[in-house]
């Protein structure tokens, strides 16, 4: 059976390490395995947000750019 999660290691800045271990002490984060799980999920819920924008905003253009197509044909005649 596969674990719901996944072990990761990774190297911080010192400094990063520090404030992260002063937001464990004053927030509510028990740990700072909880308080790193919270930043990914942020980050990925906003960048997901951000690449949904910017597909919609391509398939937008490109929807504009078969029109601007099916117009030239149609009235242009080139």
């Amino acid at each position: 059976m596969k674990p719901e999660t996944e072990k990761i290691t990774i190297r911080v800045p010192a400094k990063f390490v520090s404030a992260l271990d002063f937001l464990v002490e004053v927030d509510d984060f028990p740990s700072r395995s909880e308080a790193i799980r919270a930043a990914i999920r942020d980050l990925v819920y906003n960048r997901l947000e951000l690449v949904m924008d910017k597909i919609k905003k391509m398939q937008d253009a490109e929807q504009a750019l078969n029109s601007m197509k099916e117009f030239e044909s149609q009235y242009l005649k080139k």
